[in-house]
């Protein structure tokens, strides 16, 4: 079983200060990704599950207030804003915009680890993500995304890797088709999903007219249930 590190998104427009945070959070423990705009960022969010957002106030086009006033409508990922404005107005306008926390450049990297973990503390636990599942006789590697019987694999297609590996991460969660599009990055919107569960079950069911292991819950979407 391996403990997934927190992931952090970093968006900057700087690129100097984006390698530099990005080298010193891994060298912290954190998994790290970049991004120089609002742009770049809700992308990156649409395809992964991070763990909070190190937030750059001033952005040329979509400034990191906006960005962060926006993205509270969907969601709640945690925000940690830095900007060269330290004034109490500035800092107030941040926290109301949608900010968790805010530092003022520039930082001591020390505060910022502290703050960082202070954020991350207050979240809810993450669940231990298996290293593989078995159904069957199957076994799924989730690292390598590798579908085998019996020591040989079994070709998957991009899209059905990234399917079966969303399912195995949260095993006895019922995800919806839309859930299971946007985490695997567009792999078909409502019905196309379904064809994408088809042709998996074809692969590790004994009998994909009667799944035992990939179940479909009438109106909510589909489940995982390994052995």
């Amino acid at each position: 079983m391996t403990e997934t590190l927190p992931h952090i998104l970093v968006v900057d427009d700087d690129a100097r200060l984006r390698d530099l945070l990005g080298k010193f959070l891994r060298e912290n423990g954190f998994l790290v990704s970049a991004a120089a705009d609002a742009a770049a960022a809700r992308t990156k969010i649409g395809t992964i599950d991070f763990d909070l957002i190190v937030l750059d106030l001033m952005m040329p086009g979509e400034s990191g207030l906006e960005f962060a006033a926006d993205l509270r409508k969907s969601d709640d990922i945690p925000i940690l804003m830095l900007t060269a404005m330290g004034a109490p107005d500035d800092r107030i306008a941040g926290l109301e915009g949608g900010a968790d926390d805010y530092l003022a450049k520039p930082f001591e990297p020390r505060e910022l680890l502290l703050r960082l973990n202070n954020i991350l503390r207050r979240l809810p636990v993450r669940p231990v993500v298996p290293d593989e599942v078995r159904l069957g006789d199957v076994l799924f590697s989730l690292e390598h995304e590798v579908l085998s019987r019996s020591g040989k694999a079994i070709r998957l297609t991009d899209v059905e890797a990234a399917l079966l590996r969303v399912l195995a991460e949260r095993p006895g969660d019922i995800l919806s088709r839309e859930e299971l599009s946007k985490l695997t990055g567009g792999a078909g919107a409502g019905r196309a999903v379904d064809v994408q569960v088809t042709r998996l079950r074809r692969k590790i069911e004994p009998d994909p007219k009667i799944p035992r292991y990939l179940q479909t819950v009438r109106g909510k979407g589909y489940v995982l249930r390994p052995d």
